[in-house]
């Protein structure tokens, strides 16, 4: 049972994203989640009983998903391979779990700034993209590594940037930019 509240859960955040995206944060309502999902309010009710529980659930889930990967980070040895290995997760952890929330953001600037989940997705992003900076790096080198990751996190978000490239091969670009960023290779 606990496994099918999870994925409705899951099922009711996601479709919400979407909306929110399509529509706008402000101009969607709980009665089109539920419509989309094809259940009834009070279904959805059980599980989130405001568009801002929603919006914060999804926040939350993945800002925790950042700081672990951030607390692994911070363990792997300073060389090019962990990295490399460093952004490789980072872009799974994106594709898996970030363009819809990287979509709806860009829609909904405004909320995004005044909901505490907004905040709390600042602070892990601000992490992440610090990571692979150094205490002791010059600052042209501190700079490198957050573009690095940087490149990363753009080259996820499909709308940013017109390549003309399927999906995959954007990440893959991505990664090889943000691969010679790390490694001085510019």
């Amino acid at each position: 049972m606990a496994g099918r509240r999870t994925d409705t859960r899951e099922r009711i955040q996601q479709v919400a994203l979407e909306l929110f995206a399509e529509r706008g944060y402000d101009k969607t309502t709980l009665q089109e989640v539920a419509e989309r999902l094809e259940i009834t309010r009070p279904a959805l009710y059980y599980h989130f009983r405001t568009k801002e529980a929603i919006l914060a659930s999804v926040v939350e889930r993945l800002a925790e998903s950042m700081d672990e990967l951030v607390a692994w980070a911070e363990e792997q040895p300073a060389t090019a391979e962990a990295r490399k290995e460093i952004l490789a997760r980072i872009s799974g952890l994106l594709e898996d779990q970030w363009r819809p929330l990287f979509q709806f953001a860009q829609v909904n600037q405004g909320v995004m700034r005044e909901l505490p989940a907004g905040e709390r997705m600042q602070r892990g992003l601000i992490a992440m993209i610090s990571v692979l900076a150094s205490p002791g790096d010059d600052p042209v080198r501190a700079f490198e590594a957050r573009l690095a990751v940087l490149a990363v996190v753009l080259g996820s978000v499909p709308f940013l940037f017109d390549l003309k490239v399927p999906d995959e091969r954007r990440t893959e670009v991505a990664l090889e930019v943000a691969g010679k960023l790390v490694a001085g290779g510019y």
